[in-house]
């Protein structure tokens, strides 16, 4: 026991200093304020009061959560299907469709999603193909669409790789029993495979969520600035406005709501397994 403690030194030391100690910063500087030249900064709440009585700032938590549902969603509905049909299919095609998912992520994400600027600006490729539609005029870029676009592209493969991993995983002897005792096979999905499907579901989701109620660059660059989100805010108020107190109780706020969602999901996932949480 003592020689794994030893061997985990490393990692711990880099946590505290890349993972515990940013965080605790920005903690900090949340609850100060500019002083005057005897006290350089005092405790305050007056960042969190701002925040939580602007009207205009919850209005973009709103938006932010509500276009991570809406990605959550749609990765799901695709994903699911996606899914499915590699875990059923040979292991050699499973490998080349994993192959096929997973290519694109080999690139930065924020190449690929400077990619989707050219495909839906105007006389775009997108463009063009609806033109054949008669569609031609629909604006394409700098819209919410294009934003949610942009985040189910990015994010889809997180979904569909853990729902993957969970149905690749399932014992087929179970689909077998189910057939054997008369169930059909939508009844064999909703009793058999879904349920046992649910914690790559639930680890889809929250892949898929935290990083897109988030985002910063994606609403950037294919909403054009018009679309901003909480993660556009945070970055200004560090970047542009200068106000780090401000920004780091955004941040603050925002790394709340992510850890009571983590701890909502682990108690879903807790509750699906039959078991129930440690005293």
């Amino acid at each position: 026991m003592k020689r794994f403690a030893q061997l985990a030194l490393p990692y711990i030391v880099w946590a505290a200093l890349m993972l515990v100690l940013p965080m605790a910063l920005i903690a900090v500087y949340s609850f100060m304020d500019q002083g005057n030249s005897i006290i350089p900064f005092s405790f305050t709440l007056r960042h969190y009061i701002r925040f939580f009585t602007d009207p205009d700032f919850l209005l973009i938590l709103w938006r932010s959560i509500l276009i991570a549902v809406k990605t959550t969603v749609i990765c799901l509905l695709l994903g699911y299907p996606i899914a499915y049909f590699i875990a059923r299919s040979s292991e050699r095609l499973q490998n080349i469709l994993i192959l096929c998912i997973t290519i694109p992520m080999w690139i930065n994400m924020l190449v690929r999603t400077y990619a989707w600027i050219g495909l839906l600006s105007e006389g775009g490729l997108v463009q063009r193909f609806l033109g054949l539609f008669g569609l031609g005029d629909m604006e394409l870029l700098y819209t919410e669409g294009s934003v949610l676009l942009g985040m189910v592209y990015n994010f889809l493969p997180f979904m569909i790789l853990q729902i993957q991993t969970a149905l690749s995983k399932m014992d087929h002897s179970l689909l077998e029993a189910s057939a054997d005792l008369g169930a059909n096979p939508r009844q064999t999905f909703q009793r058999v495979i879904l349920p046992l499907s649910l914690p790559g579901v639930i680890n889809g989701i929250t892949l898929v969520f935290l990083p897109a109620v988030s985002s910063f660059f994606i609403p950037k660059l294919l909403g054009g600035g018009q679309y901003f989100l909480i993660g556009n805010m945070i970055e200004n108020q560090f970047i542009t406005v200068g106000e780090w107190n401000f920004g780091s109780a955004i941040s603050m706020i925002m790394a709340v709501i992510m850890m009571l969602l983590m701890m909502a999901v682990h108690r879903i996932e807790i509750r699906n397994q039959g078991g129930k949480e440690d005293e």
